[in-house]
């Protein structure tokens, strides 16, 4: 297959929910990452083949193909193909591994994929919403097949199998939030931050007239073991999970720019990494967040590789349980495992998480002078997502 080089990649901050991004239309996030990226690298931005974005929540101001439409209100060219995938939480990942796709086989030889969700304006199940009367996305003729489970009980469930304790997930919890708040203090995140200008509301959510720029992730907490451990769980009563050791509700967008390699050359660019290999797993849909177990083992696999041969692991701290289950069931070391801090500490804007970490990874490789990085989400419904890059 053709190399497929990754020539850079972007994020906005992540809002927090009802926070400073809460109150521009998600397209518009989306825009103003997708214009940082092309203006930063100095593309003619009618080099880009096709735009494929994630998006979990497709309904109100994410329906209608909001990649599309992102890519068009920043006044993009109109020639650019765009479209929206779902792959749950994983969705901007997937995006990225199809872009690979798309590249490798020789459709198109420069893309964009990137995700945006903006959950304080459209909230985590919108789209399913009894409201609608449009009835519900589960058949009886699953119910015959699998326990329906939430997200918060197979994290539960997770911790029971690989006998994680509430103070295994309270420790998480706090690692994350000193890993993201020393990235913060040592401009980790420089390289990689585009600042978004967003409206300025009132306690009502309406737009006062005034604008302001987001440029620091908002979703830090300065808090310690004590206060962690009084924290109510959710999920379940006795559960070992609470606010403090679970992704946050978020607002946030980020984009990747890639290629074929031969392309990178002849556009006199300089790519980042390399895609060694991509991959889309099914797992247990009732335990349902176990994907990055199998997803890491295939990719090492598949690639003759072992778990040390990773420098860096960016998985996505959906729940704590998700991270620490996976990294005993695959051997992976913690202190490589989202160094600058995850979804715990700095948010999970759900569809836009998974090209948020796969831009976290290639520029800690760099800053660090890594060579491989594997990123690797749960998804709901039992789906796991997985991409190795290297640099070059």
């Amino acid at each position: 297959m053709t190399e497929v080089v990754i020539i850079d990649a972007v994020r906005s901050p992540i809002g927090r929910r009802k926070g400073g991004l809460s109150g521009l239309h998600p397209a518009e996030l989306l825009s103003q990452v997708l214009t940082g990226l092309m203006d930063r690298n100095e593309i003619d931005p009618a080099e880009v083949g096709q735009v494929i974005g994630g998006c979990v929540s497709q309904v109100g101001q994410q329906s209608f193909n909001i990649t599309r439409t992102a890519w068009l209100s920043a006044g993009l060219p109109l020639e650019v193909a765009a479209t929206t995938v779902d792959a749950q939480c994983g969705s901007s990942q997937q995006a990225t591994n199809l872009a690979t796709s798309l590249l490798g086989s020789g459709v198109i030889d420069v893309a964009v994929a990137c995700g945006v969700e903006s959950m304080s304006r459209v909230p985590i199940g919108s789209n399913s919403s009894r409201k609608f009367g449009l009835g519900v996305p589960i058949p009886d003729t699953y119910l015959g097949q699998y326990e329906f489970t939430s997200q918060f009980e197979g994290a539960e469930r997770i911790a029971e199998k690989w006998e994680i304790t509430r103070g295994d997930t309270d420790g998480f919890g706090l690692a994350s939030q000193r890993r993201a708040a020393e990235a913060w203090d040592e401009d980790r995140f420089g390289t990689q931050i585009i600042p978004i200008t967003a409206p300025i509301t009132d306690e009502e959510g309406e737009p006062t007239g005034e604008t302001r720029v987001v440029d620091r992730d908002e979703g830090l907490r300065d808090t310690t073991l004590e206060t962690l451990a009084k924290l109510k769980p959710v999920g379940r009563e006795d559960g070992v999970h609470t606010a403090g050791s679970s992704s946050q509700i978020s607002d946030g967008a980020a984009a990747v720019l890639m290629m074929t390699a031969d392309r990178a050359a002849e556009l006199g660019l300089t790519p980042m990494a390399r895609v060694v290999d991509t991959c889309l797993v099914g797992v247990d849909p009732v335990l349902m967040l176990t994907g990055p177990m199998d997803a890491t083992k295939r990719l090492l696999s598949r690639n003759e590789l072992s778990i040390d041969d990773i420098d860096v692991f960016e998985i996505n701290e959906a729940f704590a349980s998700v991270v620490l289950a996976w990294a005993k069931e695959v051997g992976a070391d913690l202190d490589k495992t989202n160094p600058n801090g995850g979804a715990i500490a700095l948010g999970h804007p759900l569809g836009g998480t998974g090209a948020f970490l796969t831009t976290k990874a290639l520029h800690e490789l760099h800053r660090t002078g890594g060579k491989r990085a594997l990123i690797s989400m749960c998804c709901g419904g039992g789906l796991g997502t997985g991409t190795l890059i290297e640099t070059i």
